[in-house]
């Protein structure tokens, strides 16, 4: 059944700006804001690689426009006439002017101002660990855009996560495609950090509460699914589920980090030194976040397991596809 087909409701006069939607979990937030019946306009940099989103509503209703978070001038065009500001921009690599902090930083900033210039309303996804302080570039940046993004719209709802799994992720399925080829994987730092995978249709799902409002101005939620896994758990968990037994083999964070070095400005380095150094802290929802009820639950949305989810996605990893037989 399409998602045409799955509406929920009507379609409205409320227009979002979701800057970012065609990305891995943008496609999912503009799917679950069209099903709510907004008018979606999704701000990319390249709209020529975005027109697939257009299927996920109705005529009319999903608009694709060219818009760079490095260039201010395209980002108050794309918020024009805008109720709602989303902004899922973030890059996990630098790559030439797309840099942590000209992205994450001043990106968020841009966004932001421009947001407020329209009288529009933000949700910011951002990413836990974030911290001023943080030794990785990637974090520290993410929090300069989050003070950026409160500084100039006070009410803006911030929404940290966890690792985002789902049939696109750049975490499960990368691991998966090294397994297939080679004879052992990588346990950085012994693969003792922990992490709360999200499913990122529930990360969509928040998003979607966050824009109509069930969220409150100002806070920060920390978005993380319901189990708690070391990296090694995550691992094994891979294996486990394209059929493949292979190596698990502890990598020291300075050899990580070496190696890394040597290999971060290849097109397809499968790690950099920030990534490393950010797999130093554990990733998981805090204990203020749950006490405070700032978190999936809080917006009033159920946690998806792991389990349920990613052998829908990682069979096509295993020896015989679809048709292998992998013991529970």
């Amino acid at each position: 059944m399409s998602d045409v087909a799955l509406r929920e409701q009507p379609m409205t006069d409320t227009l979002v700006t979701v800057f970012g939607g065609s990305g891995f979990v943008g496609r999912h937030v503009v799917r679950a804001l069209a099903r709510r019946g907004y008018r979606v306009r999704v701000a990319v940099r390249r709209p020529q690689n975005a027109g697939f989103l257009q299927p996920l509503g109705y005529v009319g209703q999903i608009q694709i426009m060219q818009a760079n978070v490095r260039y201010p001038a395209s980002v108050q065009r794309a918020v024009e006439g805008a109720s709602v500001v989303v902004n899922l921009v973030g890059i996990l690599k630098a790559s030439g002017r797309q840099s942590f902090e000209a992205v994450q930083a001043a990106g968020g900033r841009t966004v932001a101002e421009a947001a407020a210039a329209a009288g529009a309303k933000v949700v910011h996804l951002s990413a836990i660990g974030a911290a001023l302080d943080a030794p990785s570039i990637y974090a520290r940046t993410k929090a300069e855009g989050e003070a950026a993004v409160l500084a100039a719209v006070p009410d803006a709802v911030i929404l940290r996560s966890s690792v985002v799994f789902g049939p696109e992720d750049d975490f499960f399925n990368k691991f998966a495609g090294m397994a297939r080829f080679s004879p052992a994987l990588p346990l950085i730092g012994g693969g003792e950090t922990k992490f709360q995978p999200v499913f990122v249709g529930d990360v969509a799902q928040a998003v979607e509460h966050a824009v109509s409002g069930q969220a409150k101005p100002g806070a920060t939620y920390e978005l993380g699914g319901p189990e708690v896994r070391s990296f090694k758990e995550l691992m094994q968990t891979v294996l486990r589920e394209i059929g493949a037994k292979r190596c698990l083999c502890n990598l020291p964070f300075g050899l990580a980090s070496l190696f890394a070095g040597l290999t971060q400005w290849l097109p397809m380095a499968p790690l950099t030194k920030d990534q490393v150094t950010l797999l130093k802290s554990d990733n998981v929802v805090s204990d203020a976040a749950q006490k405070d009820g700032r978190t999936l639950a809080g917006l009033g949305v159920q946690p998806t397991a792991m389990a349920s989810m990613i052998g829908s996605y990682l069979w096509r990893f295993r020896k015989s596809g679809q048709f292998t037989h992998i013991e529970t």
